[in-house]
């Protein structure tokens, strides 16, 4: 790699290096909220397990579970046009159902959209847990930035494809990718950031790439959608030949009892070896025209889009069920399995956050690095470096502030209280800004070392406060049975806390200064005689 390195053009290499440095540092603030909060993603059901600490997992058969939500939502939502039911696995401790209700006559006012139902699986009736958004926030906030749709998801592929292009051209810039991984050098300014950016980048340079070119995959229809326009008549006709639903029938207005639903998720069980079911969706219950559609679980495979199969509600006959993929809808599946790393067991799991971390300490060094650059000793910063520095400190230092708060809040706000859901994400954007301003009126090194040790103070309040207003605080899982991943969790943000304050510390330091460079005195050789 090296030899090939040497034989990169100084002037290319002096583009890539420009255009490196650019991309990185426009899309820089993104990025870094992006792969945080996409990293705390990969446990979106233990942090959502966790935000409800009145549910408590019990092992329930997914058939049990499917007879239990379909009965609830046939006293509450009957008449509605379809159901979604997301069945609980090893993972998550609830069955969550959504309700789509039949579009109004003409004319009339358009239906609220129905909320969230939580079902317990122990009992099956709703639950009376607190409402949270949980892990889905960090979730959908990682590739959705809290903005309308579509142009949340316009915004990060667009950071998604200036982070590509960055990795790439890094590549290409760096003379010595392999050699200075190896060097990692402490207090020694730019050095140091060039160091530790190096490392972070060459660490999981695969999974980086991976992981930045699947996410824009996933979403490629979003930014490239003429290939679909043109062989799809609909939208609907498109989403079904990805996924293999079988095209829906319009209801008859003949009253009709869904046939079991248990005997269909055994069924399909049976005809997937060793897989498990995920997901219901339930069209036009209680009509003579419902359909059951049983949907693969994400993680029996690399696909993350499941295989279906299709059975008349009514009398549960087996309809149809989705064909194997042709190679571009098995490779877009598989590219989204990656991504989210929806196949991975824990071992795996915990793998894909700390490379995830890596992504994160890559952009964050990077950003920094920027500034460290362009820094001179004695000279008043330039108004571009002033900003830069306060933006560094707005996504790096403050970010980690508000997503504690988000946590905090869960366990500080009534848990009957209307609108909570919301007020816990207001509550993570009112922290991050306040702390992100309140940087900008403090002298850049002590806003730097007080946002992070504000930082680490707030995850660690996180044990404390859950063990005050919970039953499941660290004092009872830590030595008691069961309760493992309220225990992981505690454990988690007291390490997190002491990673923030470990980098206050060394933000609070004052730089040594450089030492003034030794001049090189040449050796005359005596002159021959003669």
């Amino acid at each position: 790699m090296t030899g090939v390195q040497d034989e990169v053009p100084q002037g290319l290499r002096k583009v890539m290096a420009w255009i490196h440095g650019w991309l990185g540092l426009l899309a820089g603030w993104m990025l870094f909220a992006m792969f945080l909060t996409g990293t705390a993603s990969y446990f979106r059901p233990e942090i959502t397990q966790w935000m409800q600490p009145e549910m408590r997992a019990a092992p329930v058969p997914p058939e049990r579970s499917a007879a239990d939500a379909v009965r609830y939502l046939q006293t509450l939502a009957g008449d509605a046009a379809q159901w979604a039911i997301y069945l609980p696995d090893t993972r998550t401790a609830v069955t969550r159902a959504y309700v789509q209700d039949a579009p109004p006559p003409p004319g009339s006012p358009p239906k609220k959209r129905r909320p969230e139902i939580v079902i317990d699986p122990a009992t099956g009736v709703q639950t009376t847990a607190r409402d949270t958004r949980g892990g889905e926030q960090f979730y959908r906030f990682h590739f959705q930035l809290q903005l309308p749709h579509p142009w949340g998801r316009w915004l990060a592929g667009l950071c998604g494809m200036f982070m590509l292009v960055a990795i790439i051209s890094g590549v290409i810039t760096h003379k010595r990718i392999f050699a200075d991984f190896f060097l990692l050098r402490w207090g020694k300014g730019q050095r140091s950031w060039l160091d530790a950016h190096n490392v972070s980048a060459v660490l999981a340079l695969p999974y980086h790439a991976m992981i930045t070119y699947t996410g824009l995959i996933t979403l490629a229809a979003l930014y490239m959608p003429w290939p679909a326009r043109t062989n799809f008549p609909t939208p609907d006709a498109y989403y079904r030949a990805m996924t293999g639903e079988p095209p829906e029938t319009p209801a008859t207005g003949r009253a009709v009892p869904l046939a079991s639903v248990s005997a269909m998720v055994r069924a399909a069980e049976r005809e997937w070896p060793g897989g498990r079911a995920s997901r219901l969706i339930v069209r036009h219950p209680g009509d003579a025209a419902a359909t059951v559609t049983v949907v693969r679980h994400a993680g029996d495979g690399m696909n993350a889009r499941g295989a279906t199969i299709t059975y008349a509600g009514t009398d549960g006959r087996r309809l149809a069920a989705s064909a194997p993929p042709g190679a571009g809808v098995a490779t877009a599946g598989v590219m989204l399995g990656l991504h989210l790393g929806s196949f991975a067991g824990p071992a795996m799991r915990w793998l894909f956050f700390l490379l995830g971390l890596t992504g994160t300490a890559m952009v964050g060094t990077g950003l920094l690095l920027w500034t460290a650059k362009r820094r001179r000793p004695g000279a008043a910063p330039f108004l571009g470096l002033r900003l830069v520095e306060r933006l560094n400190i707005a996504a790096v230092a403050a970010l980690p502030a508000g997503m504690a708060a988000f946590l905090l809040a869960n366990r500080l706000i009534p848990a009957g209280q209307a609108g909570r859901a919301d007020t816990e994400v207001a509550a993570m954007f009112w922290i991050w800004g306040g702390v992100a301003v309140a940087g900008w009126l403090r002298p850049a090194r002590r806003a730097w070392a007080e946002t992070l040790a504000l930082s680490a103070v707030l995850f660690a309040a996180i044990p404390v406060v859950n063990a005050i207003t919970t039953d499941r605080g660290l004092d009872r899982t830590l030595f008691g049975d069961g309760d493992a991943l309220f225990r992981a969790f505690d454990l988690a943000m007291l390490a997190i806390a002491l990673l923030l304050a470990f980098g206050a510390s060394r933000a609070g330091r004052r730089p040594v200064p450089a030492r003034a460079p030794r001049r090189r005195i040449e050796r005359k050789e005596p002159a021959h005689a003669g």
